[in-house]
């Protein structure tokens, strides 16, 4: 791992996490899985939901990579990765609180979800995201499921075998709205 993600990650450094943007795309490129499987413990531990620190680095070292997976165009190279920290996401509380703010997951989930299901167009990438996309139509959160319909029906357009599996799920959870 790039040693300023090793540092930010390691030492949950929000003071040196923006240096993170310093840094060019192909220079970090190699080190986007390693740093979202730091970014899984990291959100997986118990006092995540309380630690403004810890949310906070998460959320910048996420933007770095996002943006790093979208410029180098390496969706393929870091998806299993992508999609096992927003596969996380479903352990943990995903519903808004009373006044309508996103819980830190929540966060996370959206931030991974735009990034990876922008790639619809890609089977692989879709392959391993669907039977995940799938589970968060349930979990409580309108914003994200909402997004995640629209997502969904654009990768039904492009590949509409790969929700075969899932269209009970669907159609459920468009029942469930109305």
């Amino acid at each position: 791992m790039h040693q300023l993600f090793r540092l930010v990650l390691g030492q949950k450094d929000l003071s040196r996490a923006g240096d993170l943007f310093s840094l060019d795309d192909s220079e970090i490129e190699d080190s986007l899985t390693e740093a979202l499987e730091q970014i899984k413990i990291i959100s997986s531990s118990s006092d995540y939901q309380t630690n403004n620190n810890d949310q906070a680095v998460v959320e910048i070292c996420i933007t770095r990579i996002t943006t790093a997976i979208r410029e180098t165009e390496s969706i393929e190279k870091h998806a299993k990765a992508l999609v096992g920290l927003w596969d996380s996401c479903l352990e943990h509380n995903l519903r808004p609180s009373g006044k309508d703010e996103d819980t830190p997951h929540a966060k996370i989930a959206s931030d991974i979800m735009s990034c990876i299901l922008q790639n619809y167009n890609r089977p692989p990438v879709m392959a391993l995201a669907i039977p995940i996309a799938v589970k968060f139509l349930h979990r409580g959160n309108k914003e994200l499921c909402r997004n995640m319909s629209n997502y969904l029906s654009l990768a039904a357009i492009t590949k509409a075998d790969l929700l075969a599996d899932h269209t009970d799920v669907i159609v459920k959870s468009i029942l469930q709205v109305w």
